[in-house]
């Protein structure tokens, strides 16, 4: 086990307390591009129901005592089977928040992904966790600018790539659409209202700056109209991915190189034919596709054919140590998760990556040793079928 000591605040004792905190702590159009789903929140709310179903069998009369939560991941020991996913726009939600996040993943050894559309850079990223964060690409039109960012990435040493292939294009939102939501937020009075009703969150932003995004800074126009921000972000990236567009990638980039968003067999097979060393099951989080699956429901039907060509992780819909525990038992090799981190640094500020993964781990321990099951990959044997 990691020598980090498992300590958590005890006043926040479960990823829902840290929300409810969140909740209050930042402006409304923040907490709701965090928590919200698209359309009528379907996806958002099957993603945890589906997950929830998911039953262990404790083995009681067993000599193993104990948990071990390492977890061996492209060639890495981790000290969990979990990571944080990429999120964009961090800095909205908290200031500062990547960087947050960034520092307790290696104080943690579990892994941090950095989103392209977050409010750090790639280079931060990689300072902070002395090379060992993950970068996700989305696909930019322009393959000189595609070219651009992988050689960044592959210039600090980031071990895994994860390239995006479930927004091909971006989720109806009625929530952000209703709060004016872009980067920076419209400043309505409705929004400066809220932005008044948090003073710490307002006092912060000032101290910290606007959020930007920090890794697309050199390739915006000078003087960039704030306005004018969304179609930069549309002209320069496409968001479909295609077996044309994986291949340069894969030849390319020399490290561990992982798609995010396969939820079928067929795109399975692609991923391994193309060559890729891993898939992540994922929804975005109930964000993209509200007629969709929950992300575990492909992640059973997936796991049991793919694991021995590729690794097979999970996001979307996992909230706390149990929803880890169920989704290994699944078949995943690894999880990741996005809001219940935010949540943690929302609510917390700079004392929340570390309050999140002491809590996360705090659970799984209970769940393994509750299950009697010794170490995570183990978990398969305990699940009820």
């Amino acid at each position: 086990m990691s020598e980090v000591k498992i300590a958590y605040d005890s006043r926040y004792p479960s990823v829902d307390d840290l929300r409810k905190k969140a909740k209050k702590r930042i402006p409304k159009f923040a907490f709701e591009y965090l928590d919200g789903g698209c359309n009528e929140d379907v996806n958002l709310d099957r993603n945890r129901r589906d997950l929830q179903q998911v039953e262990l069998m404790p083995q009681y009369l067993s000599d193993k005592r104990g948990s071990d939560m390492r977890t061996e991941l492209f060639g890495h020991t981790y000290d969990a089977p979990f990571g944080i996913a990429p999120v964009g726009l961090q800095g909205l939600m908290w200031p500062g928040a990547p960087d947050i996040l960034a520092k307790a993943a290696f104080k943690h050894n579990v892994p941090f992904v950095l989103s392209t559309v977050t409010t750090s850079s790639i280079e931060r990223a990689a300072e902070l966790t002395e090379g060992r964060a993950w970068f996700q690409l989305y696909h930019p039109v322009d393959t000189k600018l595609r070219d651009d960012l992988l050689k960044r990435a592959a210039d600090v040493e980031m071990p895994v790539l994860v390239i995006l292939a479930d927004v091909p294009v971006f989720g109806h939102r009625p929530r952000d659409i209703r709060n004016g939501l872009s980067m920076p937020p419209k400043m309505s009075i409705s929004n400066i209202m809220q932005a008044f009703g948090r003073p710490s969150w307002a006092l912060n932003t000032l101290i910290k700056g606007q959020p930007n995004f920090e890794t697309l800074k050199p390739y915006m126009p000078k003087n960039l109209d704030l306005s004018q921000l969304g179609k930069f972000m549309n002209d320069t990236f496409s968001g479909w991915l295609s077996e044309e567009r994986i291949a340069p990638i894969r030849d390319q980039w020399k490290g561990k190189l992982v798609i995010k968003g396969v939820v079928n067999e067929s795109d399975a097979e692609k991923a391994v034919k193309l060559g890729l060393d891993g898939i992540i099951v994922s929804n975005h989080g109930g964000r993209q596709l509200d007629a969709g699956q929950s992300s575990i429901v492909p992640l059973a039907a997936l796991a049991p054919k793919f694991k021995d060509k590729l690794k097979v992780m999970v996001d979307s819909g996992l909230r706390g140590g149990p929803d880890i525990a169920r989704a290994m038992a699944s078949g995943a090799d690894f999880t990741f998760m996005g809001r219940s981190f935010m949540y943690g640094v929302s609510a917390l500020g700079k004392k929340g990556g570390d309050h999140t993964i002491s809590l996360l781990k705090t659970e799984l321990d209970q769940v393994m040793q509750q299950v009697c099951c010794h170490r995570v990959e183990d978990f398969p044997n305990h699940l009820i079928k």
